[in-house]
């Protein structure tokens, strides 16, 4: 039981970690046949200060390497202050809401276990913030909406606020 906790914990704080085009080029379409950038999609990297407090706190995560690509995978390098590395992948979409600037992600993880996400991100020129949770298996925890903002993510019940706010940078 332990260990499905420890797991869930896992990756819910994984998740966490995790194309500035002007509001009328962007499309909720995804721009999967052209080189057009789309929403959160790209390479991005958090660190340091970056890094949401959540991750830092239980895991040691030191940074976090995202590639959301327009074919709708991802791949998220974790590392911890030792170096090590864990992996993520699978599938993500995404969807502009009617909040400014604020959109929807549905992440659907299928490595390192199987797993459902759902969050908020915002990107303003070169940076990211990104807020989500895991939503199936359900650990208890409650996603981000556009309408709360940054921060309105809550675990049991438990406002976790700024603690799963993780910041990127875009890199490439």
């Amino acid at each position: 039981m332990k260990s499905i906790r420890y797991w869930s914990l896992l990756s819910l704080s994984l998740v966490i970690g995790l194309s500035s085009c002007s509001e009328d080029d962007q499309t909720t379409d995804n721009n999967q046949n052209n080189n057009t950038l789309v929403g959160i999609q790209g390479e991005w990297y958090s660190s340091g200060s970056n890094v949401a407090p959540l991750l830092a706190t239980l895991f040691g995560t030191d940074s976090i390497y995202a590639n959301f690509r327009s074919d709708l995978t991802y791949t998220v390098e974790q590392y911890d202050t030792s170096g090590a590395k864990l992996t993520l992948s699978g599938t993500f979409s995404q969807e502009e809401s009617n909040v400014t600037d604020i959109w929807t992600i549905v992440v659907n993880q299928t490595s390192p276990a199987a797993l459902a996400s759902e969050g908020i991100f915002k990107v303003e020129g070169n940076t990211m913030q990104y807020e989500i949770v895991q939503t199936d298996p359900d650990i208890g925890a409650t996603p981000p909406t556009p309408a709360d903002g940054f921060g309105s993510s809550a675990s049991g019940g438990t406002p976790l606020g700024s603690m799963n706010v993780q910041n990127y940078v875009r890199i490439e």
